[in-house]
């Protein structure tokens, strides 16, 4: 399916496939940066199960100028 942006058609699958590859590596990457993060917290006694962990994640889209802050919470069992 092809959507228009300023007078030019761009092709809408492709731009759902390059969206899709980009959040891939952003969740791959993010879950080893969370996970290590709280294994070593909780090795130096800093959390411990039962903590909640409040996260937020910055998405930047520079060429566009805008930001968006995505938070969370993880409860650790």
């Amino acid at each position: 399916m092809l959507i228009s942006l300023l007078g030019k058609n761009m092709n809408e699958d492709n731009l759902n496939m390059e969206i899709r590859k980009f959040l891939k590596n952003v969740g791959i990457s993010s879950q080893r940066i969370i996970e290590n993060k709280i294994y070593e917290s909780e090795k130096k006694g800093l959390i411990k199960s039962g903590d909640i962990v409040k996260i937020e994640m910055k998405l930047s889209i520079n060429s566009l100028n805008t930001e968006n802050i995505i938070k969370g919470e993880i409860n650790l069992e």
